[in-house]
């Protein structure tokens, strides 16, 4: 009797230890899945900022292995001279990045599919592991998406936001628009705080020059601290022409300061970069079509250009072009043809490559379930792709690497979410998905481009 009882006692004390077990588990898994960003329209973004959140370190669920990761190459419709460019200039920068005493640099337009740094914050780290490099890039002075991006701490006061996408022009000058489709001004005292961040990568914690890019027509004097140590100041002459005003060190938190004297100036952003590897730079404009890119003075491009020249321009839009009313894509794609040549022209040592809509799912009316507008996002391929293929620049299909028909149902419904219930936008799992998908591209197609190189 008393060595049954033992055996029952023994059997529920294991049991015990094991449902114990499971319930810490099952919250465990419970809050990792809570990450999900969710949206209330196709411009509008609003985060549910329960884990991860601006500082908090990346879920350890590997998502890319959770999905297909069969590669997708990058058509290229460049040619050997350069005269159309595609992917070449910036094979050729990796190719021979160790003699180069200047990083290589890569702009990635787009709408807000790649707000807060989804997909180029992942992209970034993984090209800096692998060539080098430090530092978050170019950072507006103010944004919409600070509260909730993790690759920078970044807070301001002071300022007056103009962008191409305002509903109210009135106050605007069209012709001070940046390259980001924003500029900034002050009519008082207006400061910037940026901060680097260790949890979301360990390359964005310092950096070693912080670049300040403003127009002065009257000198202006900068309030500048460096890592939370003593102010000083920093006197720019005064110049028609853009300046790019340059601090370096090993910096890891920018604090800088315009005085009311001084508010004449239009700023336009501050950058933290490394002196060599590679540098990422995200130019995010919510509710953009990308068309803003054709009237962006000339004169500025170049002057950004000497600046800041790239090795890499890449153009991610089409959401706010997608309609489910239309197939006719034409005239966007005359317009965007014009911007590429635009871009092209004003950067002429630089790669141009355009990345093309992603899967879109809307609710059918007449079964009620989530399904792929295809014959809407397939006309919007084909003129993005006609846009690559006219210009003689690199193309790639992001809409066959979120799985094609149907892809963004499953990333919204994969465990964790890769994409947000709006169907429209990814988040920042879909994000890391996405961006090693892209990496995998370019290091395919860079190989390719070596190879040849050493039989030459």
């Amino acid at each position: 009797m008393k060595t049954q009882r033992k055996i029952i006692y023994i059997i529920l004390c294991v049991a015990l230890v094991f449902c114990v077990f499971k319930l810490c588990t099952n919250k465990q898994t419970s809050d990792q899945n809570r990450i999900i960003p969710h949206t209330t329209n196709n411009d509008t973004i609003e985060y549910e900022r329960l884990v991860e959140t601006k500082n908090s370190e990346k879920t350890s669920i590997d998502v890319v292995n959770n999905h297909c990761t069969s590669l997708v190459s990058i058509e290229d419709y460049g040619d050997s001279t350069l005269t159309d460019r595609g992917m070449t200039p910036f094979y050729e920068s990796l190719y021979s990045g160790q003699n180069n005493e200047r990083p290589i640099r890569i702009a990635v337009f787009g709408d807000s599919f790649i707000e807060a740094d989804i997909l180029t914050g992942d992209f970034r780290e993984l090209l800096q592991k692998k060539y080098g490099g430090c530092g978050v890039g170019f950072v507006s002075i103010t944004s919409q998406v600070n509260g909730y991006r993790p690759t920078i701490n970044h807070s301001f006061s002071g300022w007056h936001t103009f962008a191409y996408t305002d509903k109210d022009k009135s106050k605007q000058q069209k012709q001070k628009i940046g390259i980001s489709g924003y500029y900034f001004e002050t009519d008082g005292f207006a400061s910037v705080q940026l901060k680097g961040v260790n949890k979301y990568s360990s390359l964005l914690d310092t950096c070693d020059r912080v670049t300040f890019f403003l127009k002065n027509e009257s000198p202006v004097n900068l309030g500048v601290k460096i890592n939370n140590k003593k102010s000083s100041t920093i006197q720019i002459n005064q110049s028609k022409r853009l300046q790019a005003q340059s601090i370096d060190g090993h910096i890891g938190a920018i604090n800088f300061e315009v005085q009311p004297t001084d508010s004449t100036a239009t700023f336009y952003g501050i950058a933290m970069d490394g002196k060599k590897g590679i540098i990422v730079d995200n130019y995010s404009m919510r509710g953009s079509s990308g068309l803003f890119l054709c009237t962006i003075p000339v004169g500025f491009l170049e002057e950004f250009n000497s600046v800041r020249p790239y090795d890499l321009i890449i153009l991610q839009y089409g959401l706010n072009v997608l309609s489910n009313k239309t197939t006719d894509y034409s005239g966007y794609e005359r317009k965007m043809i014009s911007a590429v040549e635009r871009l092209k022209k004003t950067f002429p040592q630089s790669g141009v490559l355009i990345m093309s809509i992603g899967d879109r799912a809307y609710k059918d009316s007449n079964t009620q379930e989530m399904a792929t507008a295809y014959d809407n996002i397939n006309a919007l391929l084909e003129a993005q792709r006609s846009v690559a293929r006219e210009t003689g620049v690199a193309f790639w299909n992001v809409f066959e690497v979120m799985g094609g028909e149907g892809g963004m149902v499953k990333m919204v419904n994969s465990k964790p979410a890769m994409a947000n219930k709006d169907y429209t936008h990814i988040n920042f799992h879909g994000g890391k998905f996405i961006a090693t998908s892209l990496y995998n591209a370019i290091i395919d197609g860079a190989n390719h481009y070596n190879k040849k190189q050493t039989q030459l």
